[in-house]
């Protein structure tokens, strides 16, 4: 989630997104309500804080799409440093590249009796170390 200031977050939910969404900050949003009645109609509008992006919008992120924020420098300033992208895939061309993909061969066939072979070598190695170990103890 964090990688020295630089957070990059796909769908996530309960605290995640709450924490993520206040970290994100708030903006302004301007409202608007209509009021009707039987003599009039009245529209007012309104300037409120809102977070930039909501937790319950961080938690309905379809797949490939994520949300964030980029860290800056004095020197290079970023004005809009938080996000909402969606990646965009060329599914096509990702089907025709799957299409070349090989199987990987077989390393090499390994029967039953050489595993147990094996296991039996080990065995016998570690036999033999205890029996040193133990007929010639270090001063």
């Amino acid at each position: 989630m964090n990688i020295v200031g630089n957070i990059v977050c796909g769908q996530v939910t309960g605290d995640t997104a709450k924490q993520l969404s206040e970290r994100f900050g708030k903006i302004n949003q301007q409202k608007e309500s209509v009021s009707i009645n039987a003599m009039d109609t009245s529209v007012s509008r309104s300037t409120q804080l809102d977070y930039a992006i909501p937790a319950s919008k961080i938690a309905g992120l379809s797949s490939g799409e994520f949300v964030g924020m980029v860290a800056d420098d004095p020197t290079n300033k970023i004005e809009l440093k938080t996000f909402h992208c969606e990646i965009q895939n060329d599914h096509e061309a990702i089907g025709l590249e799957e299409q070349a993909y090989e199987n990987i061969p077989p390393a090499r066939s390994v029967t039953q009796s050489e595993i147990l072979m094996n296991y039996q070598k080990i065995k016998e190695d570690i036999k033999s170390l205890i029996e040193t170990i133990v007929a010639y103890p270090e001063p």
